[in-house]
């Protein structure tokens, strides 16, 4: 009986041992790149990984406003000035990050190096991505369009979150909020992208399908893309964060 228990435990922690490498990742891989120490001074490899993390984010972005099924809650609020105002999509963006940065006032919210850069990439990738990258016209390729451009989004954070660099504008809103008010930080969350979503969508800019698919799948996204960075950067050790899924952004 003891040499059967022993081997049933031993098979429950074999199996808990493969459940964690297959469920996404709700902790920060700590890398070889992460900065320590400061959110303002940081070596190239950092600041590199930083950059790419983001392209890939705006590129994601880009991917799901060229499908034209929806878009994430902040894009359609960006594309709705767009449609406003005459701006572009990418202005209409970072427009919308140096509004959201002047409300971390009050909140006295602290930013870094990747809080600027967030603003700045983000939507300079999300511009230049829209021009270059495809507009397909059936629904099946307009899915699987939207499906990647999610799937980049949650890569590209995985990238940029193991940067320890600053949250992004929204982010840091969503914290300062927390921080201020005691009110738990999902729903604070879902409060605000539901008010920025409703004033994108009566503004003119798209929802549809793929804002649904944003909202269900953002979190899987990010969690894979965080252990995929973890594997890749031979990670061993996490920082566990609380709600580090980025869906506020861009």
């Amino acid at each position: 009986m003891t040499a059967m228990g022993s081997g049933d435990g031993r098979g429950e922690s074999h199996m808990r041992a493969i459940w964690r490498r297959i469920v996404p990742s709700r902790s920060i891989p700590l890398t070889r790149w992460r900065s320590e120490g400061s959110r303002w001074r940081t070596g190239p490899v950092t600041l590199v990984v930083l950059v790419i993390g983001l392209w890939l984010f705006g590129t994601g972005e880009a991917l799901l406003v060229n499908a034209t099924l929806g878009n994430a809650p902040w894009t359609v609020f960006a594309q709705g000035l767009s449609v406003r105002t005459g701006i572009s999509i990418g202005v209409g963006t970072f427009a919308t990050s140096v509004i959201v940065l002047l409300l971390w006032i009050p909140l006295r919210e602290k930013p870094g190096l990747g809080t600027i850069a967030n603003a700045i990439v983000i939507a300079t990738a999300l511009q230049v991505m829209i021009d270059v990258l495809p507009t397909p016209t059936s629904i099946g390729w307009r899915l699987a369009q939207a499906l990647i451009g999610i799937a980049l989004v949650g890569l590209g954070s995985g990238l940029y979150l193991t940067t320890n660099l600053g949250p992004g504008p929204r982010d840091g809103l969503m914290t300062g909020l927390h921080e201020r008010t005691g009110i738990a930080v999902t729903p604070i969350r879902l409060s605000i992208e539901v008010v920025v979503l409703a004033a994108g969508w009566l503004l003119g800019g798209t929802v549809g399908v793929a804002t649904v698919l944003f909202a269900v799948l953002i979190g899987p996204s990010v969690g894979y893309g965080l252990r995929f960075v973890g594997w890749a950067a031979g990670a061993r050790v996490n920082v566990v964060e609380d709600d580090v899924h980025p869906e506020l952004e861009a």
